[in-house]
């Protein structure tokens, strides 16, 4: 079948992106899904920085890749063997498609599956190679099994998890990844426990759903790092106590924990800020790193801090989620009021407007912009 699809063939790193324009929307031709795999009408996909690490080239992936990783849809067509989902399904994608067979996923922890990380990083499906091609008949890769910036995509049916269909798209359309791995990082990678004192430091979408996380665990205090005034205003908005510049913060945390926190989430990708963190935490204290620095950077920090004052340093990817327990749950928080997801969303942009978008993003301007890939989300149309 004939889709839109935002494809980029070429990493420049040129600013600003609304001029650059690296980002162009073609017709792609979309194979049918094959045994394991689903096609989902997009409805609604996310903006993230991944996908902006993508397009300025600190994450290197094979090119031309057609963009986009955090999204929800509508099933359209099953392949054979799929049992998970039906024609008429609402759907979250997820980035992690967990094979079930590896050890990670025997150990329950399928968003490092081994199976699944190699299939992202050649550019294909966790079931097969690519299924995109170009006007010319040239392949086109997806990103991490996704590539929501378009009409339809086809996806393994392990990177789908139902949703309900009264859930608005431009909510759901932000559990699949800044959800998943903020508010992951601290409740299932910290195990973040009430009464425990939590800072993040970054407040984009992943920061955020790291505040969200953090009150929903009951944590106290809930301290926010970040340096633009707009985005501390809405940490306070969302339940953090305090937000606070990055200038003279670690003095700050310490005095309003009591020697310092318990838990720092860095959520920058600065080798940097985790310094900071484990300076900002108590002795004993943890810091999760989630952020996504390029991969050439490196991190020196005191070697003393760890046996000498037993602070810990912890990786979290995808906030070590299970995607189809995790989902749900976290909705469920949504419907209660204490996961207020929608606050993250900055505005909704049609496909062709999505240079614009990276510019937004990558002037600190946007949180999460949700892209309107196929319409449903126009003006009249219900959202869900």
């Amino acid at each position: 079948m004939k889709i839109a699809a935002a494809v980029l063939r070429e990493v420049t790193g040129r600013r600003p992106y609304r001029d650059s324009r690296p980002v162009e929307i073609e017709e792609l031709t979309l194979g049918a899904p094959r045994e394991g795999e689903v096609l989902v009408r997009v409805a609604a996909a996310s903006l993230c920085h991944s996908d902006l690490s993508v397009v300025n080239g600190d994450r290197v992936r094979p090119l031309p890749m057609a963009l986009g990783h955090e999204a929800v849809g509508v099933v359209a067509q099953t392949g054979p063997g799929v049992r998970r989902v039906a024609p008429g399904d609402h759907v979250a994608l997820v980035f992690v498609p967990s094979c079930g067979q590896c050890r990670r996923c025997g150990e329950g922890r399928p968003a490092l599956c081994g199976a699944a990380a190699a299939a992202n990083g050649s550019g294909g499906l966790l079931h097969g190679p690519p299924l995109l091609r170009d006007a010319a008949g040239r392949t086109v890769h997806h990103q991490l099994g996704v590539s929501a910036f378009a009409e339809y995509a086809v996806v393994a049916q392990e990177s789908v998890v139902p949703i309900p269909s009264d859930v608005p798209f431009a909510v759901a359309s932000m559990f699949g990844c800044a959800v998943l791995t903020g508010a992951g990082a601290v409740i299932n990678t910290a195990a973040l426990r009430p009464g425990q004192s939590a800072v993040v430091y970054g407040l984009g979408g992943v920061g955020l759903s790291a505040v969200l996380g953090a009150r929903a665990a009951g944590a106290y205090p809930v301290i926010a790092v970040d340096p633009v005034p707009a985005k501390r205003d809405l940490a306070r908005r969302l339940g953090a106590h305090h937000a606070l510049a990055p200038d003279g913060a670690v003095e700050a945390i310490r005095q309003l924990t009591d020697g310092g926190a318990e838990l720092a989430v860095e959520a920058v990708g600065s080798p940097a800020v985790t310094g900071e963190c484990l300076r900002a935490v108590d002795r004993g204290g943890r810091v999760v790193s989630v952020g996504l620095p390029a991969p050439g950077r490196t991190l020196e920090v005191p070697a003393l801090a760890f046996a000498g004052e037993g602070k810990s340093l912890i990786g979290s990817y995808m906030g070590d989620a299970v995607p189809r327990r995790d989902i749900p749950r976290y909705l469920d928080l949504w419907r209660a009021g204490a996961m207020p997801v929608e606050e993250l969303h900055t505005g909704t942009l049609p496909l062709t407007g999505l240079n614009e978008a990276l510019e937004e993003l990558a002037s600190g301007a946007a949180i999460r912009q949700v892209i309107d890939t196929s319409g449903l989300l126009a003006p009249g149309t219900p959202a869900a």
